[in-house]
């Protein structure tokens, strides 16, 4: 077989998004003649604890595991959180922080850790993927981030050994949604930008995962850029299919930052409660995984707080079970300057148990282009009415049979193979 190594900062028994991505090529490469080698941290700081992933890592795999250093712990005690507190990304808090703390922890993270707090492994990892790739040859080499520190490590094996580089982008590195969040000074600001031209000039081949960022990266300089989006993997969906929700459940699943808060969506909804007494006995608002408190506020101050269910992060295997059994599945793509270009594994897989789907963001975007601009409502939009949105909690309980195969795990991995072994 062919070697591919994967370096990548997130693997089981970590869960969340940045994981199912190339857990799943490594499950379905094997098929192609390709053998995964992975390098990842032996002991990462775990946000998200999902050891049952750890069943779908191939028997060919080969797994390479050396330690990390990360100053969270440093930053816990700066910030005054606990040591076993879990630090979310994306600046999402669920509890209300300020003070000086926060920004003096903020204002290091910005400027003495980029591109950002796993860049103390590149040194290490470059020393130690040499010495085994002297006696375990590979014939490419990928690195996806964030963290984007992953695709210095790459980019020294291909300066040092001539190896293949493959860089893959999950998202965005200065153009991401919390990037002018970042207190940086003009210094930090200029080595991020130069660190990002010199991966995408440098690297054999660049991969996004969607339309909008390939041609954002392409701008920057990257060459020969494939789009191969995040998916879903049929054999995670759940058979039978859990019993639809009797109440008029909206389930959003993932992480609910600050920027993905729809208050102009809260608003409707209690319109239509106050409307309709029988869709407001029967409305809830459940949310799967964490939820920032803005959000929260935003839904309180509608006059929702009573409708809220919070359910927390879960399993993989459990957020599929929660997407089944949702009335109405929402995807929250975040009022940023760069929402045209999100395109996240999640609404693959809310496309794959064949719920209605109600979804906020702009209608020339990257997830406009896989459902159709029909089937979005914009922000701050009052073309979709209230009845249009209370229909879709009558739908019914049956799936709708769409099928989108072409973004199924097993398909996705064709086309990572197509063009691994593209001349």
């Amino acid at each position: 077989m062919k070697r591919l190594l994967i370096i990548t900062y997130y693997w089981p028994p970590n869960g969340g998004a940045g994981v199912q991505r190339w857990l799943k090529f490594a499950k379905y490469l094997p098929e192609h003649g390709w053998q995964p080698v992975i390098y990842t941290p032996s002991n990462p700081e775990v946000i998200l604890p999902d050891a049952a992933l750890e069943l779908e890592v191939p028997k060919e795999a080969e797994l390479v595991k050396r330690p990390i250093t990360e100053p969270y712990g440093f930053y816990k005690q700066l910030t005054g959180r606990g040591k076993d507190e879990k630090v979310h990304t994306a600046f999402l808090s669920e509890e209300k922080r300020q003070g000086w703390r926060e920004d003096a922890a903020l204002w290091v993270r910005s400027n003495l850790f980029i591109p950002d707090a796993r860049v103390w492994w590149v040194k290490p990892s470059i020393r130690n993927l040499k010495a085994y790739l002297k006696d375990h040859p590979v014939d490419a080499v990928v690195t996806t981030g964030p963290p984007h520190s992953l695709h210095l490590i790459g980019r020294a094996l291909k300066r040092d050994l001539g190896l293949r580089w493959i860089a893959d982008w999950r998202d965005p590195w200065t153009n991401i949604d919390f990037y002018q969040q970042l207190k940086l000074t003009g210094w930090a600001d200029r080595k991020h930008k130069r660190l990002e031209r010199a991966v995408l000039k440098e690297a054999d081949h660049t991969i996004a995962v969607g339309w909008t960022m390939a041609a954002e990266l392409e701008a920057l300089g990257a060459k020969h850029v494939d789009v191969i989006t995040n998916g879903y993997d049929p054999a995670d969906v759940p058979s039978p299919h859990a019993t639809v929700d009797e109440t008029y459940s909206l389930v959003h699943v993932g992480s609910l930052s600050a920027t993905r808060n729809a208050p102009e969506l809260w608003k409707a909804l209690a319109q239509l409660c106050r409307q309709d007494p029988a869709f407001a006995t029967k409305l809830k608002l459940r949310f799967v995984g964490a939820v920032d408190h803005t959000a929260l506020a935003s839904i309180a101050a509608a006059g929702l707080a009573d409708k809220v269910e919070r359910i927390g992060p879960v399993s993989h295997a459990e957020a599929m079970r929660h997407m089944q059994q949702a009335r109405v599945l929402l995807l929250l793509l975040n009022d940023t300057a760069n929402a045209k270009g999100i395109l996240t594994s999640k609404l693959f897989e809310y496309l794959s148990v064949g719920r209605p789907l109600l979804s906020i963001g702009p209608k020339d975007g990257d997830v406009a282009r896989v459902l159709g601009s029909e089937r979005i409502v914009e922000r701050g939009s009052e073309e979709r009415s209230l009845a249009s949105i209370r229909a879709l909690f009558d739908q019914s309980a049956q799936a709708t049979g769409e099928t989108y195969v072409a973004y199924s795990r097993p398909a996705l991995t064709g086309q990572l193979v197509r063009m691994l072994e593209r001349k």
